[in-house]
């Protein structure tokens, strides 16, 4: 089995590095390839990708022309993935890689898709207020009654997922904004979905990419789903 870690970013510089560091210690007995996906960053995360890719050779960046959005670059790092399971995750490290190996196992005994919980039995979420709670407990709501198969997932929004890449086999994704899973998970052909429990962990540096617009492109996106499953 070997693994694409897909990682969109956009002025992550400042987090790149230990990610890095910390995924090489916890895929250490994974063969892997991490994708870092750039959205034409201007405090040199790319430049700091390239020179990470120098040094340990399972890096490959590729390098997008300004700002055109996380799912996108997310689909952009599963098209170009050449592993057969694929991992997303975020550069910020709210997604710790040290669960990456659990789910991984998840995968290895049968599962086709691995979702990193917030909202199963263990899981939970640091550093948000209780606005930022209401309002990702209303969008997951919304999600899992208004998409069939989402209904079948305690967090459909989480960004943290691993999955078979044969379960994208002649599909077409094309999500609008953060939310990548629900699409995938909307369309994806998978017999075996886990759910895992992780701790999102506060973000110690850099800023939220989570702006007002994103809530609205997540409500179009919602819509769009709807009509189509």
């Amino acid at each position: 089995m070997f693994i694409s870690v897909v990682v969109p970013t956009y002025n992550e510089r400042d987090n790149l590095g230990e990610l890095v560091s910390r995924l090489r210690r916890a895929l250490s007995s994974f063969p892997y390839e991490l994708i870092v996906v750039d959205d034409g960053s201007p405090d040199g995360t790319g430049e700091l990708a390239e020179e990470l890719a120098e040094k340990y050779g399972n890096i490959r960046v590729i390098h997008r022309s300004g700002k055109l959005g996380l799912a996108s670059a997310v689909v952009d790092g599963i098209r170009a993935a050449r592993g057969d399971v694929v991992a997303v995750m975020d550069a910020d490290l709210q997604h710790p890689p040290e669960v990456l190996p659990h789910m991984l196992r998840e995968i290895e005994g049968g599962a086709d898709l691995v979702v990193a919980s917030r909202y199963v039995e263990g899981g939970r979420v640091e550093g948000w207020s209780k606005w930022r709670r209401l309002v990702s407990k209303t969008a997951t709501l919304l999600a899992r009654m208004l998409v069939p198969k989402a209904g079948r997932v305690k967090d459909p929004l989480s960004g943290f997922f691993a999955f078979k890449r044969s379960i994208l086999d002649g599909l077409e994704l094309n999500p609008e904004g953060f939310k990548i899973l629900l699409e995938i998970i909307a369309k994806a052909r998978f017999q075996k979905l886990v759910e895992t429990p992780y701790t999102f962990q506060a973000r110690k540096r850099g800023e939220s990419k989570l702006k007002t617009s994103e809530y609205i492109n997540y409500l179009k996106h919602l819509t769009k789903l709807q009509r189509k499953t």
